[in-house]
């Protein structure tokens, strides 16, 4: 226990499992905790004593079964094994912690998912700049990046770690930042420092210089990778070298998505449990590392139209060439996980079963190379020289391992035979015992006409013969008597001995050699983890385009025309997901949308509840997002000029926990969007102010569409809305158009025909859907009256006027002559007020003056 609480000491935020013979212990807290999360019984020792403590525990060879659900329990796992072998020593067992196991540090495939990256992440707040860095240990791969906090944010929605390192002092900091909902882990400032990390990384990676990898001027990066690899050999991870490069990702390369619009969008999680989301739709890969790949390009579109087009054509070609992709198909569902594989490989993790599927999987490989170079298509042609035969390899596992060679290599034959001489003999030694037995056997019945002796074997005493007791007084002198039992005698003789001896001591040699072959093939393969991994890449971009191929041609998508232009022309487009999930037999209600920066830039769509209008929204941003990863899209078709950045504000959220209301989160999410506007952007807006008071609410549309019409960017815009005063705006501003989702009205029935067309809408229908829902009549028939009333009073019109006549008036001030004495008056009256110490009745009465100067004026 001593030695335990030594142990324990260094380890105090984490779970130990203590090795204690054939068992692995937990102890005190540690043990209620593992006994709560695993089912396990939990004991006392040294109960009543002073030295009381709780226990639990579960034995060594179950350590793949506990271990995941520890760690998926958020656990930290510290795994403490038995240094040497108790045989050779009399004194305590030497012990240490082997490996620390943590949510964002992991090898075990119980804990891993395999379409999905389990990254480590790590944050350094520099002076100006986050720098940040994921890993996936698992898979090998590294990258870095570092940007304000807007990027910081959006990369870890994307990237979604298991974990993320902070620095102690940025504890705070971090949760204001990014929010609670990540597993945080937080280390000491002194391993947050930029010459270590230099160190670090160039130790690792064998560099003088991090230029080759394209990061030397990233230095918040660079620690942020750093400290990484730090954790990592503070976790007791040493063999590092699936880890073979550091990628940087260029947020200019990618279209710009905050967080909100990636839940809005539901691309990869969905809002409510059971929801479907794009991913879901589709992916259609075959392998887990096209799966993973799959997530990242949703999570990244790309904005070179090169690079877009590159993937089009590639999807264009399995398309038209369906036998191709099926033989490509049939090869990538013979591959295994090959990143993986290979960090097992690195790590000494790996058994002899996976190396075979590894050599299985390059093999699989080469049919797929051989088809791609014959296909006459350039870029196949291209990426197939990329691929590496790698017959060598293949070759030296083949000649050395069974085909059939089982999980652990202590549990049977592992090496083939022919590969070691001396190994062959000690197994036909080993492998000769059963005749040898029967012949012993046979002589001894006859020597002492016991008919019923048999000779067995046990780990107590090793060999034995055994006689039940009425044939007892024929044993011979020379047998020894080893134990009695019940209804028998079992003996030892001295020939027995010799042959235990030379049988066992067989097996331990044939042990030994066959994991010293194992280590030194495992030691042949490391090299070659670049070119495996690169492999991997490769299978994984095929598996993708692929799967979009597959995908466009089940559900009817069309190649997008992708341009340098900023126009948005869709025709008859439909929602991916929405239209996946319609009962059988019930046909999507497509739609067409015109988007551009002269003409049509911000459509106003009006329109019922329930009638679609945010499908719309959604299916634009999707189309968008489709094309812009590679895919074909769902429309008849599409003409898109490139997008850099997407935005969306739908849906109404309460942020209570941060103590925000519904309107302050949308008041957020749309500030956010019109502070970082551009000429390529796509904006959809969804019922903007309707967390407010009717008059707040119009106010802030309309003036949010007005900001939006007049800004310089002329960022193209969706704008669904409730507010049908918002349809006058389209006679004082050109560039913006009203259309509405249209309905048929019988008697005192709505059918919704979900179709977009042009002109306003003046009614939402709203006691309709409530009617739907299964509103009690009497609040239905109330709701009727009181909405003839409303209707009556003519507010709308009010409302509408005062509106138009504001903007009329904003837009006549913009003529007056900037050399009027009266601005620089205004200017100076602005300019000298104190904003930071302005109650609201001074900031009313502020304005209230200034408009009495322009009523003189």
């Amino acid at each position: 226990m001593l030695q335990y609480n030594n142990i324990k000491t260094k380890y105090p935020d984490a779970l130990l499992l203590f090795r204690v013979g054939d068992f692995y212990e937990t102890f005190g807290e540690d043990a209620r905790k593992a006994a709560k999360i695993l089912g396990i019984v939990l004991t006392k020792r040294g109960a009543g004593s002073d030295s009381e403590t709780a226990l639990a525990g579960f034995p060594h060879h179950s350590l793949n079964t506990y271990l995941p659900k520890l760690v998926k329990a958020g656990l930290r796992v510290a795994i403490c094994d038995q240094l040497e072998d108790p045989k050779l020593t009399k004194k305590i067992v030497k012990r240490g912690v082997t490996e620390l196991v943590t949510p964002g540090v992991s090898l075990n495939d119980e804990v891993l998912h395999s379409k999905t990256n389990n990254f480590l992440a790590a944050l350094h707040f520099g002076k100006k700049q986050i720098g940040i860095s994921f890993l996936d240990v698992s898979t090998g791969e590294f990258i870095t990046s570092q940007g304000n906090q807007e990027y910081i944010d959006k990369l870890l929605q994307n990237f979604d770690p298991s974990e993320v390192l902070v620095r102690k002092d940025c504890k705070l900091k971090f949760n204001n930042y990014f929010g609670s909902q990540f597993y945080t882990f937080f280390l000491d400032d002194w391993i947050f420092n930029e010459d270590a990390s230099n160190e670090i990384l160039n130790l690792h990676f064998k560099v003088r210089s991090l230029k080759g990898f394209g990061i030397d001027d990233l230095n918040e990066g660079i620690v942020a990778s750093g400290v990484i690899l730090h954790y990592l050999s503070e976790t007791q991870h040493h063999k590092l070298e699936h880890i073979s490069n550091i990628q940087r990702l260029i947020e200019e390369d990618f279209v710009w998505m905050d967080r909100f619009t990636i839940r809005n969008l539901e691309l990869y999680h969905g809002n409510t449990p059971g929801s479907v989301t794009l991913l879901d739709v589709i992916d259609s890969t075959i392998s887990p590392m096209g799966g993973r790949l799959l997530k990242r390009w949703l999570a990244l579109p790309l904005k070179n139209i090169e690079d877009i087009k590159n993937r089009h054509e590639i999807v264009k070609f399995f398309i038209q060439n369906e036998q191709f992709l099926q033989s490509q198909n049939e090869q990538i569902d013979q591959i295994s996980d090959l990143e993986r594989l290979v960090s097992k490989v690195a790590t000494s993790k790996i058994n002899p079963r996976e190396v075979v599927l590894l050599k299985n999987s390059l093999e699989a490989i080469l049919p797929l190379r051989e088809i791609a170079l014959k296909s006459a298509h350039p870029q196949l042609i291209s990426i197939a020289k990329e691929l590496d035969p790698m017959t060598e390899m293949i070759s030296k596992i083949h000649n050395t391992l069974e085909d059939d060679a089982p999980v652990a290599i202590s549990k049977g034959k592992v090496v083939k035979s022919g590969v070691h001489a001396e190994l062959d003999e000690l197994r036909r030694i080993s492998n000769s015992g059963k005749e040898y037995l029967d012949h012993m056997v046979t002589r001894e019945i006859e020597r002492t006409q016991i008919s019923s002796l048999k000779i067995a074997f046990n780990n107590v005493f090793g060999y034995y013969i055994e006689v039940r007791n009425t044939h007892r007084d024929k044993v011979p002198e020379d047998w020894i008597r080893k134990q009695t039992l019940v209804s028998a005698e079992r003996y030892i003789t001295e020939e027995l001995k010799e042959y235990e001896s030379k049988i066992l001591g067989a097996q331990e040699k044939i042990a030994a050699i066959e994991l010293e072959i194992y280590h030194d093939l495992l030691e042949f393969i490391v090299p070659f983890i670049v070119k495996i991994q690169k492999n991997a890449h490769i299978i994984a971009q095929l598996d993708c385009l692929g799967s979009f191929a597959k995908v466009a041609v089940d559900n009817n998508y069309v190649r997008p025309d992708i341009d340098d232009s900023t126009l948005i022309e869709i025709h008859n487009g439909r929602h991916p997901v929405i239209e996946k999930q319609l009962p059988s037999g019930e046909q999507y209600v497509a739609n067409d949308i015109v988007l551009n920066r002269d003409q049509q830039q911000v459509i106003m769509i009006t329109g019922p509840n329930m009638s679609g209008k945010s499908a719309i929204l959604r299916q634009t941003a999707l189309i968008v997002l489709l094309a812009q990863i590679g895919s074909y899209v769902p429309a008849q078709n599409a003409r898109l000029g490139v997008v850099d950045k997407i935005f969306t504000r739908v849906g109404a959220s309460d942020n209570i926990s941060m103590g925000e209301s519904t309107f302050m989160v949308e008041m957020n999410e749309t500030a956010n969007i019109l502070n970082n506007l551009s000429e390529r952007s796509l904006i959809l807006l969804d019922e903007i102010g309707r967390g407010t008071s009717t008059y707040d609410g119009i106010s802030i549309a309309w003036a949010i569409a007005e900001y939006l019409h007049e800004h310089p960017t002329r960022a193209k815009t969706l704008f669904a809305t409730h507010y049908h005063e918002l349809n006058d705006m389209s006679e004082t501003f050109e560039r913006i158009k009203n259309f509405n989702v249209s309905i048929k009205e019988l008697k005192d029935k709505v059918i919704f025909i979900r179709k977009l067309v042009p002109g306003g809408s003046k009614h939402s229908f709203g006691i309709h859907v409530a009617k739907l829902a299964g509103m009690p009549s009497p609040v239905l028939h109330r709701a009727n009256k009181m909405l003839s009333h409303l209707e009556k009073s003519h507010a709308s019109e009010e409302i509408q006027a005062k509106l138009k006549t504001a903007s009329q008036k904003d837009l006549q001030l913009s003529f007056i002559n900037l050399d009027d004495p009266l601005l620089e008056e205004i200017k100076e009256e602005i300019l000298g007020t104190d904003i930071d110490t302005l109650t609201p009745i001074d900031a009313l009465m502020k304005l209230n003056e200034i408009k009495r100067m322009l009523t003189k004026k």
